[in-house]
């Protein structure tokens, strides 16, 4: 990404609390780390989380991979004013079934353009291993100068 996403990034608190009521506080998706490089976040394997056989959605495990990556590009233009970002296109592999604990998506950019961002995420189960592998691209838009 660059250095500044550490810089302009708030508190992992503040992070956090901002998700309250959304997606993500329903799935128990936590953002753990930011990094000028990466955004690392956890999902809780349970209930909430797993389909009718008893293993890990893969609804579940996309979501997280289009909050972390979203989150990442809000963090990139945070500072412009009236700068939005929607994710436009998500897919995954998913590779390794999970039934309990919790899972670590680690998120890292692809390309870093001015109106695309296209971010991948791994998401891993506690022992380590790919669970799904994930890809988002995010549009970026700005407001015209005009002001049209």
């Amino acid at each position: 990404m660059n250095s500044y996403i550490s810089r302009a990034c708030p508190s992992l608190v503040e992070i956090n609390r901002r998700a309250a009521g959304s997606l993500e506080s329903h799935l128990g998706v936590q953002i753990t780390a930011v990094g000028p490089e990466f955004i690392c976040g956890e999902m809780p394997v349970d209930d909430r989380t797993r389909q009718p056989f008893g293993l890990l959605h893969g609804g579940a495990s996309i979501a997280v991979a289009e909050s972390l990556g979203s989150y990442g590009s809000y963090l990139l233009v945070a500072d412009e004013e009236g700068a939005r970002v929607a994710g436009v296109e998500v897919s995954g592999s998913h590779l390794k079934a999970v039934f309990s604990g919790r899972v670590t998506a680690v998120c890292r950019p692809v390309s870093l353009g001015r109106s695309l961002h296209v971010w991948r995420i791994l998401i891993r189960d506690e022992a380590g291993d790919l669970n799904c592998a994930a890809n988002l691209t995010v549009k970026i838009s700005r407001p015209r100068p005009d002001g049209a």
